[in-house]
């Protein structure tokens, strides 16, 4: 177990434990995570906690071209009862995943202080959101660390209000992602939700050379 410091320095993401927990301590400044994401590293900690980074290993990708469409979810997208925006309500967004009750889980591991530190990632133009809108409310979305330079988006949380709303939104992001030339996306953890739309599990190393091209 690796304890960071005040240097800007992540240990080899090989090295984390069996669960995947590779380091503690450190900020969550811009300069961290982007340094984070670019070797397969993400934060994930819960608010009376240190921060706790981790590369679990496999990892759950989803090849944009792989994305797995439901008769059921077509017939929804077809409908356009939904209408999708990009990047125009990111903080919202992120207060949203944040109130999402999730099996298992108790409270978020989306702390305010986290929302404040990606938002300044998106201002920098180093993450993206996705919104999903019915009659003029935010009934879902998405958001992720953009890493535009390896083709790799690294996709963090989702909501829903009504049903279908972030499976929507979903698409329309990877839709996007493939007109842009993504390799792939990082999902990080399996959910059997990703598994239905197409994602899969692969080797940590293999994924590390998505992030090395």
């Amino acid at each position: 177990m690796y304890y960071l410091t005040e240097a800007l320095w992540f240990p080899p993401a090989e090295t984390a434990s069996k669960e995947g927990l590779l380091a503690i301590g450190g900020d969550l400044s811009a300069e961290r995570l982007l340094l984070a994401y670019e070797s397969g590293i993400f934060p994930w900690y819960e608010e009376d906690e240190p921060i706790l980074w981790w590369s679990p290993d496999p990892r759950m990708v989803l090849f944009p071209k792989e994305l797995k469409i439901s008769k059921s979810l077509q017939k929804t997208i077809d409908k356009n009862i939904f209408k999708v925006s990009f990047n125009t309500a990111f903080k919202e967004v992120m207060e949203q995943c944040a109130k999402i009750n999730r099996k298992g889980q108790q409270g978020t591991w989306i702390t305010s202080e986290m929302i404040e530190k990606y938002y300044i990632l998106y201002e920098a133009g180093h993450a993206r959101s996705v919104e999903v809108w019915k009659q003029g409310e935010l009934v879902g979305g998405l958001y992720g660390v953009d890493l535009e330079q390896h083709k790799v988006f690294c996709g963090e949380s989702m909501f829903s209000k009504v049903s279908n709303a972030s499976k929507v939104g979903f698409c329309a992001l990877v839709s996007k992602l493939i007109e842009e030339n993504y390799q792939l996306i990082d999902c990080q953890i399996h959910t059997a939700h990703l598994e239905r739309l197409g994602a899969i599990e692969i080797p940590r190393r293999e994924f590390l050379k998505y992030l090395n091209s």
